[in-house]
């Protein structure tokens, strides 16, 4: 018999304004970073924030939007 195990369920909060598109973006001294939070089951919640590696602002969105589609499609993430 094979028992799968399930991970802890997490919630990823994503907020998209339509007219800020670059929201969960910030500069930091000339390099783009994204921000977001994750709670978890036991009501913990994490604030991460990701270096996107570009200065350029286009090529951050892109990677940011990569990054949230990511997380969207792991099967243990809900938005």
């Amino acid at each position: 018999m094979t028992t799968e195990v399930t991970p802890p369920r997490i919630r990823l909060h994503i907020r998209r304004k339509p007219n800020n598109p670059n929201h969960h973006l910030w500069n930091n001294n000339g390099r783009w970073w994204m921000y977001f939070t994750i709670s978890r089951p036991d009501g913990a919640s994490e604030r991460k924030r990701v270096s996107l590696k570009t200065a350029d602002l286009d090529k951050a969105r892109g990677r940011r939007d990569r990054i949230i589609a990511d997380l969207q499609n792991k099967a243990h993430v809900f938005v």
